[in-house]
């Protein structure tokens, strides 16, 4: 039987950890408590979103790009972030990251130096990761799934460079709703041919193999090497947005 997750100081429950805590786990003289607190769990995860919309209402076209914490700065994936990051601000875009180091810290970085607009939706962890200097506004967030509404709400594209299973979630999130409609002309490039082809393979011979997806769903993503790619990509989806915006209103009149 698996313990369940215990507080120490060295290593606290997070606010995600709390929530998700089966409340016959809970210690016998902790479950009043505990119980009582939920109600307002509730109203600090609305505060979260209240603070989300508001923080960043006046974002319009932004692009978030997600990877590995773990990128130094020596590494090419860290310059190719940046780059890429320059470059779509350098085109008007907005930059949302995790606010963290790494690549998030290079797609900051980038944003800053083209004189865009540099977001990072930092969140709660058990071992801190901070916000990296490149953030011009944040926001911190203890709940994933508020954060990941954040991502999604505010962005028009998600570039995924290599990562673990934090990139990956958001990867196959945002395919998710592209592929079910929710959200349309959202472009979603996986950047590092090397990295992700082996991911790419997978999916064509296995998943679409054996028609767990349609082929068509291949052509959700994008894999690329090269940040101009990248950055055609998604001003052509916001090209194609802007005409169907008008399309849309002058068919209202």
């Amino acid at each position: 039987m698996s313990e369940q997750p215990s507080a120490s100081p060295r290593n606290p429950l997070t606010e995600d950890e709390q929530l998700l805590i089966p409340p016959q786990s809970v210690p016998v003289e902790r479950r009043a408590s505990f119980t009582s607190t939920d109600p307002w769990r509730v109203l600090r995860i609305m505060g979260e979103f209240v603070e989300g919309f508001d923080t960043l209402s006046d974002v319009r076209n932004a692009v978030t790009i997600f990877g590995s914490a773990r990128t130094t700065e020596d590494d090419a994936y860290y310059q190719a972030a940046r780059e890429t990051s320059r470059l779509l601000a350098q085109e008007g875009f907005a930059i949302i990251t995790g606010g963290g180091p790494g690549i998030m810290e290079a797609a900051n970085r980038g944003a800053v130096e083209a004189n865009g607009l540099s977001i990072g939706c930092n969140i709660e962890l058990p071992f801190e990761q901070g916000t990296n200097r490149w953030v011009q506004r944040s926001i911190n967030f203890r709940y994933f799934f508020v954060r990941k509404t954040m991502f999604v709400k505010y962005s028009t594209a998600f570039i995924t460079f290599p990562g673990g299973y934090g990139t990956m979630d958001e990867l196959f999130e945002a395919l998710t709703l592209v592929q079910t409609g929710k959200v349309k002309q959202f472009p979603v490039v996986l950047f590092g041919r090397q990295y992700w082809t082996g991911l790419a393979d997978w999916l064509r011979d296995r998943v679409a193999g054996e028609n767990k997806i349609a082929k068509d769903d291949l052509n959700l993503f994008l894999v690329t090497d090269d940040p101009k790619e990248a950055l055609g990509w998604i001003v052509e989806a916001r090209e194609r947005r802007t005409r169907a915006f008008r399309a849309m209103n002058q068919a209202k009149r």
